[in-house]
């Protein structure tokens, strides 16, 4: 059986893009979004446990940095349904030759990309267009007492978002900056 995926490695170690191909003629296209068996390498046999839909309505609008604390932390397969994205993956794991450093990819409803995030990493994105629609995969579900934030705007960061941040939420904006006793995090 062929693939539906062609898998790449990004700078951050275990940080992946999917490119999924479609098979389409006349009448459109189909594609997969996602396969178990297919993504086993890239799960490490864990189940997807939830799926998230978002709709952002303006352009400018950042969501984001969440992660998961163990033993919560979670994988996520992030696409762009509709508009387009510049979607962010900060390394928080401890000891890693990448701690703290940041990845961006252009997701949108064209080029039909996932960005295949894991345990250990904070995310966000920015929309890129009015009404971004975005499918989150994740392989734990949410859980308040675990969450974890990171500003969007920390200098310590240096994310160089490609429009100006124009709305976020209270809770997003209320994240901390980083401070020189964070340590990261243990996988």
């Amino acid at each position: 059986m062929s693939s539906r995926f062609e898998i790449f490695d990004r700078p951050l170690r275990d940080l992946k893009v999917i490119e999924r191909k479609l098979i389409g003629d006349n009448r459109g296209y189909i594609e997969r979004l996602f396969c178990a068996e297919e993504m086993l390498q890239l799960t490490s046999g864990k189940c997807i446990a939830q799926i998230n839909h978002t709709l952002t309505a303006k352009r400018g609008t950042v969501r984001g940095l969440h992660f998961q604390y163990p033993p919560h932390a979670e994988i996520k397969f992030v696409s762009c349904l509709s508009g387009q994205v510049f979607d962010v993956a900060v390394d928080l794991r401890r000891h890693t030759p990448t701690f703290l450093q940041w990845h961006a990819e252009i997701l949108s409803s064209d080029n039909h990309k996932t960005l295949v995030i894991p345990e250990g990493f904070a995310h966000g994105f920015q929309a890129m267009q009015d009404d971004c629609e975005m499918l989150y995969l994740h392989t734990s579900a949410y859980q308040p007492s675990h969450e974890g934030g990171l500003s969007a705007k920390d200098p310590k960061l240096g994310i160089r978002w490609p429009c100006e941040i124009t709305e976020w939420s209270e809770r997003d904006a209320s994240h901390p900056l980083l401070t020189a006793d964070f340590a990261g995090l243990s996988i």
